[in-house]
């Protein structure tokens, strides 16, 4: 039963919000480490971490710290002077990376837009492809951002119907499948746009080899290998980085989410001079991309990461955590997979939503996706005792589970 209060913001929110969204039946106010409160003093696990934004925990006290600091200096120039903080963030990028260019953007679909934009660029100036016909490989089932050109190359019609025509310039292949890749590549081909999971498509984790086979087929080619690591990067599967499994380099890198904490939009792209010169003053940009806020936010983020050494603990907690929920058993149970602390249970029937709404009243917050799968993907600051609690309701919830 929902508490009067509760009851009372979500009809405003339904009022007066579109509805773009159905989230669970709760309202929180507090979140603090891998915790978040409802306003009726409700405490539940965040296994979440907004898709992976939060790797940090909520309101980790350095990333308050750097940001109640900035706050009280500077907040905003545009990119039209240099400010004191946005080069730091910069070279802070660069050096964890090894690429030579930073390209900062807000949220996670601007930096991929920025990402197409470079590789076209790059297609038609390097390439030598002609004028509007550079072609940009991507895989079913992706994720990448909600654009109206973005969800024009996805294969799930929620996110496509109703907005098109589709943008042109986008070739679909399976996942998972070198040899679909090195086969709709054309002369036309500029890039290779693919998440190294796929999270919203459920957790789907590559055959092992699938990226080093990628970047050998791109490299023959002449083709650009993007990788969106917007969910899996900065420490989530246990690496900082999700290429880093396979001891790979991509040619240009997205990044957002855990960029920031979760307390401001951060995203950008990294690559070398080589693609990132096709930009010149007046060919892209953002207002807010590179603010000083976000900036001193990005770097205290990445700070948080390194020194907690949050990879690390992705890896030890993540196998961990795997271990247990392949314990699990129960008629309708599929699959469990995951790597590092980005995890997956599959159902055989569309009852992820009631699985949920189950985890919900027994204190976890989790989120389906397709109908049969929940996420699991907890802060990683996440303790092997918080594990081992969350795990028992977990078991329980599946145990009620119809």
């Amino acid at each position: 039963m929902l508490t009067e209060r509760t009851r009372e913001i979500i009809e405003a929110d339904w009022r007066y919000g579109a509805h773009n969204y159905a989230p669970l039946p709760v309202v929180l106010e507090r979140g603090e480490g891998v915790f978040v409160w409802d306003v009726d003093g409700r405490r539940y696990f965040d296994m979440l971490s907004a898709y992976s934004a939060l790797n940090q925990g909520h309101r980790h006290p350095r990333i308050v710290s750097a940001a109640m600091e900035q706050i009280q200096k500077l907040t905003l120039t545009s990119r039209a002077f240099y400010n004191d903080v946005t080069y730091r963030f910069f070279r802070k990028v660069c050096e964890l990376t090894g690429f030579e260019k930073v390209l900062p953007m807000n949220s996670g679909a601007e930096a991929v837009e920025t990402a197409i934009k470079a590789m076209r660029k790059w297609g038609y100036r390097h390439k030598g492809i002609a004028k509007d016909q550079a072609e940009i490989i991507v895989c079913e089932h992706n994720f990448h951002g909600r654009t109206t050109t973005i969800v024009g190359f996805s294969s799930d019609p929620e996110s496509y119907e109703g907005f098109g025509p589709p943008t042109p310039g986008f070739k679909q292949i399976p996942f998972n499948d070198p040899a679909a890749l090195e086969a709709a590549i054309t002369p036309q081909t500029c890039g290779f746009l693919v998440e190294p999971i796929q999270g919203e498509a459920g957790v789907i984790v590559p055959s092992p080899g699938y990226l080093r086979a990628v970047r050998d087929i791109c490299t023959r080619h002449n083709v650009i290998l993007c990788l969106d690591e917007i969910q899996t990067g900065l420490g989530r599967t246990g690496r900082l980085f999700c290429y880093e499994h396979e001891e790979i380099r991509p040619d240009i890198v997205i990044l957002g989410k855990a960029l920031s904490g979760g307390f401001y939009p951060v995203s950008l792209i990294a690559c070398d001079d080589r693609i990132m010169n096709v930009f010149e003053p007046g060919t892209h940009g953002s207002t807010y991309g590179g603010n000083p806020l976000a900036c001193a936010i990005g770097i205290a983020a990445l700070d948080v990461i390194l020194d907690e050494r949050l990879p690390d603990r992705a890896a030890e907690l993540g196998t961990y955590f795997l271990s247990k929920l392949r314990t699990l058993e129960h008629p309708r149970l599929k699959e469990v997979r995951g790597l590092g602390l980005l995890a997956a249970v599959e159902f055989t029937e569309p009852v992820a939503k009631e699985f949920c709404k189950k985890l919900q009243a027994r204190g976890i917050l989790a989120k389906d996706t397709h109908g049969t799968t929940v996420r699991f993907a907890p802060p990683l600051v996440i303790t092997e005792g918080q594990i081992d609690e969350a795990f028992a309701i977990i078991r329980s919830a599946l145990a009620a589970l119809s």
